[in-house]
């Protein structure tokens, strides 16, 4: 229980979470004691035999509610734990020279990640005293510092083995199991192993934060924006987890991939008795296009042009200026993801029958790449030339389904010139691996995949100067690597291989590599700033039919182009591309978690919806490609972004469909139903 833990507290942002509740329990799944016995038969029959004296408090499951100053506070005093403010130009006079106004509150749900394999550890120790916790995480190196503060022990004698992820999606980035399995480990001096069931895994970690967007949008009579006022409510539930940079996310993100000059944006993240929300792909950048692209589309159907031609006037371009002020000055392909959806569009509005419910929709949207708002985003890497000739890449970038392990080798192979085969990748072990960061916000091609080149350039260096030595040079100039091979160019006969270096300077051969995205702190009044870099765009149209009797959506053709940079793996950009619109299917129509007073109702699949492969159809993908000088040859992160533009695109064509505006996520058969009467449909 908490009289175990040395230091109670642990949070990625704010130590507001208890490793075990000591004062009050603030949600549903608050861990209080954590039972071990030799069977899982003799931990439930502890478990029954715990009781628990509760002093019923009052809760708060409204954000709107929670922001007001007589609601039952979580924290502190005040449930308001983060107050974000964009704002530039004049917004008065942004409106009074728009000639239509265009106001709507959207609302976005919390959902879970659904990824396939539940919280799983197996934790014990060494010989010499060190914990070792094996479990799937996206960041070890947090988790070992998380370890090390709540148990007061050195990070030198702990130990994080991160096993094969079946999915994150943020949902592993907050502490789960891992402080209760080192305490029990060195506690009791014996290996322990814990899985949760699913019910206990829908308890265990975070949710998406849900949005309450409250829009104002002023168009001139040409279609050109003129000015977007938005209030941003997001539940953060019981504890902060990465609230505020959620919510700044979503602020940053709020007026879409287009140039408004004149804004102003609040939001506000607060405090409830909900289940925590935390990092879900997307992360924030994900609830408002639900709100602006909707505000395109009703904007062009006023001024009686296409949803196409707005997005066109309005989108940013190269050398254009972001609200808070950022110069986009490369790599900003938002029009040509556009234009390649164009012959889509035409084929998909030929799909239209007078005796159906068709329709057919479009999303844009734009995602900042890392962690954003001149946070240190440090990637570091480490090269070494093993034994029989290989080389080995040490990076702690864990691999959760996004292809790091892929794309990472093949940045390496490129640099060093020699086959991906021919290079030891690891990934896995904090006492082996240099800090890499965390595997989320789109970040690991861009910071890491510039981490590796860095630490491949520093390593060939340094491998020909022991190479210069051993073939008796004056000098390293003129020597390349080729097939396994250092090899002076000039005169190809001087010649060594990598296997024979090996023999005498395996492990004695390094490279280190570093790389710090740039980002700026925003201005906590204005906004200002520029906080992320680089930027990926994303388009999609989708073609959908609509039974206005069951609610059914059925989805019929859609088309996705996504910018990459540089597509490094096209074949992994395409993959990621499907898993982004299956996981914004659901999204958008299917999954509920039926929050009643805090509790999750629907907390196993027999009850939780999420897409099958019923659900799904062949998307043509197109990848675009306009490099960013700064990356690594010029790939920029699309794991993110492939989940974003979906759904506004899904409502859109609902909307096109019936005439009926669906303001209010999940977008289900009896929500549609009842929209469809209340229109006298």
């Amino acid at each position: 229980t908490y009289k175990d833990i040395p230091f109670n507290k642990h949070g990625v942002v704010f130590k507001d979470h208890d490793v075990f509740a000591c004062e009050k329990v603030r949600r549903i799944g608050d861990p209080i004691a954590f039972i071990v016995g030799t069977s899982e038969k003799t931990c439930i029959e502890g478990m029954n035999k715990i009781k628990v004296d509760y002093k019923i408090l009052e809760g708060v499951f409204d954000p709107i509610e929670g922001m007001k100053e007589d609601a039952p506070k979580i924290h502190g005093d005040s449930n308001i734990l983060y107050n974000f403010k964009l704002r530039t130009g004049d917004i008065e006079e942004g409106f009074k020279n728009s000639d239509i106004i265009v106001e709507n509150t959207y609302t976005t749900h919390m959902v879970e990640h659904v990824f396939l394999q539940p919280e799983a550890c197996l934790s014990y120790l060494e010989d010499d005293g060190t914990v070792v916790i094996v479990i799937a995480t996206q960041y070890p190196h947090y988790d070992r510092e998380e370890i090390a503060q709540t148990l007061k022990i050195d990070e030198k004698k702990i130990k994080i083995i991160n096993t094969n992820v079946g999915g994150a999606f943020g949902g592993r980035e907050d502490i789960s199991m891992q402080i209760h399995m080192a305490l029990a480990a060195l506690t009791l001096k014996q290996p322990i192993k814990t899985i949760f069931s699913r019910e206990e895994s829908f308890l265990g970690h975070s949710k998406r934060h849900p949005f309450i967007m409250k829009y104002r949008t002023g168009v001139d009579k040409e279609g050109y924006l003129q000015a977007m006022e938005a209030e941003i409510i997001s539940d953060s539930g019981a504890y902060a987890s990465w609230a505020t940079n959620v919510l700044r996310k979503g602020g940053v993100h709020s007026t879409g991939p287009y140039h408004i000059p004149n804004v102003k944006v609040d939001g506000y993240s607060v405090y409830t008795n909900n289940p925590y929300a935390g990092a879900m792909r997307g992360f924030g950048a994900t609830q408002v296009p639900v709100a602006h692209e909707q505000q395109m589309d009703i904007l062009a159907e006023k001024l009686g042009i296409s949803p196409m031609e707005i997005r066109m006037k309005n989108i940013f371009k190269q050398g254009s200026t972001t609200a808070t002020g950022q110069v986009l000055l490369e790599s900003v392909p938002g029009s040509k993801c556009l234009e390649s959806l164009m012959p889509y569009m035409e084929e998909y509005k030929r799909l239209k029958d007078p005796s159906k419910n068709i329709g057919v929709g479009l999303g844009l949207s734009f995602y900042g790449t890392g962690y954003g708002n001149g946070f240190p985003d440090v990637s570091r890497t480490q090269v070494k030339l093993h034994e029989n000739g290989r080389i080995g890449i040490y990076v702690g970038a864990t691999e959760v389904g996004q292809g790091a392990k892929t794309v990472l080798v093949q940045i390496g192979a490129e640099t060093l010139g020699i086959p991906p085969e021919d290079i030891d990748f690891i990934c896995e072990d904090t006492s082996i691996m240099p800090d890499s960061g965390t595997s989320a916000a789109s970040r690991q091609t861009y910071n890491t995949g510039n981490a590796v080149k860095i630490a491949c350039e520093d390593f060939i260096k340094n491998l020909k100067e022991v190479a210069k030595k051993e073939l008796g040079l004056n000098t390293s100039v003129g020597l390349i690597i080729e097939n396994g091979e250092v090899v002076l160019s000039i005169f190809p006969q001087k010649r060594i291989s990598l296997k024979e270096l090996s023999n005498k300077y395996s492990f004695r051969v390094e490279g280190f590599g570093e790389f710090i995205a740039q980002t700026t702190k925003l201005d906590p009044e204005t906004g200002q700033g520029a906080p992320y870099w680089p930027y990926t765009f994303s388009a999609c149209v989708v073609a959908l039919e609509v039974d206005t009797k069951s609610g059914r959506v059925e989805l019929l053709k859609t088309a996705f182009a996504q910018d990459a940079g540089k597509a490094i793996n096209p074949t992994l950009v395409e993959g990621q591309i499907d898993g982004g619109v299956s996981m914004s299917l659901g999204f958008t129509l299917f999954e509920d978690l039926k929050l009643v007073k805090g509790e999750m109702k629907n907390n196993k699949f027999s009850k939780y919806l999420i897409p099958t492969a019923m659900d799904m159809i062949d998307i043509d993908r197109i990848i675009v490609e306009d490099p960013e000088s700064t990356a690594p040859y010029g790939a920029k992160g699309v794991g993110e972004p492939v989940t974003i533009p979906f759904a506004p695109a899904v409502l859109n064509a609902i909307y096109d469909a019936t005439g009926v505006r669906i303001t209010e996520l999940p977008a289900t058969p009896e929500k549609l139903v009842k929209a469809f009467k209340e229109n006298g449909i």
